[in-house]
């Protein structure tokens, strides 16, 4: 009872975790949804900004807090360890909820791209980036990676694994092509109005945190193998290599 219990709450929190996710893509990206970042109830400029902010910290606190190895050392004594991964992910999505509720759009413009193709081909850009996002998930273990390997494991009669360290296509050119795609899919924007702005600048500074964070961690955890691949594959962008040199005879 206790493993379809997990599975259940596993595949519950991966549910949530996508409608959540699909709504972040609407949200950001104006279409769709009944509530964007750029539509809803505003209000002052100030209260705006601070709520706003307010929403993007708490969604950061949670997301960093609860991904660090000291915080999941003392919450698996109260979570199981088959469910702590779909918690962190039922209340990252619970967090994303909240803020997308209670976001009050700032609609003054700071950019607008008045060519269409130009228009086209940054909106083009920017959903490439959300499905650069989705396509690095499943490059490394999407299932794992969201929590239902975990909640799974004990119905399909495996042992739950740990994250493995691997990088396959694209990790081998960047070191974080996941937050790489949601840079660009934040920015890429042929109308960019202040609480746009507000939200690609708070999401950028914490996706450089994180990942001051998360490689903290990966060092802690891989050692040298992941120090040389630190030093030699791109953490956004990926790394320009000089050619290599032609030895001349004497």
């Amino acid at each position: 009872m206790r493993s379809l219990l997990a599975a259940l709450y596993s595949a519950v929190a991966y549910v949530l975790f996508l409608i959540t996710f699909l709504y972040a893509i609407g949200f950001v990206e104006n279409v769709v949804v009944p509530k964007s970042i750029d539509s809803g109830v505003g209000g002052g400029l100030l209260t705006a900004l601070v709520i706003d902010t307010a929403l993007l910290t708490l969604f950061a606190l949670q997301h960093s807090i609860m991904a660090r190895p000291a915080f999941k050392r003392v919450w698996t004594k109260i979570v199981p360890e088959d469910a702590e991964r779909s918690t962190y992910v039922l209340a990252a999505s619970l967090a994303l909820a909240l803020l997308f509720w209670q976001w009050r759009p700032l609609p003054q413009p700071v950019w607008s791209i008045d060519n269409a193709a130009l228009a086209q081909a940054i909106t083009l850009l920017s959903w490439a980036g959300w499905a650069m996002v989705l396509v690095s998930t499943f490059l490394i273990s999407h299932f794992h990676l969201f929590g239902l390997s975990q909640g799974f494991a004990r119905v399909l009669g495996r042992k739950p694994s740990e994250g493995q360290f691997t990088t396959p296509s694209l990790y081998k050119l960047l070191r974080h092509p996941i937050y790489a795609g949601f840079i660009v899919a934040f920015w890429a924007a042929p109308q960019m109005t202040l609480g746009h702005l507000l939200f690609a600048v708070a999401t950028t500074g914490y996706i450089l945190v994180g990942i001051f964070l998360e490689e903290r961690d990966l060092v802690a955890q891989f050692g040298d193998r992941y120090r040389a691949y630190r030093q030699n594959v791109g953490m956004l962008l990926p790394k320009l290599r000089a050619p290599p040199r032609k030895s001349r005879g004497v």
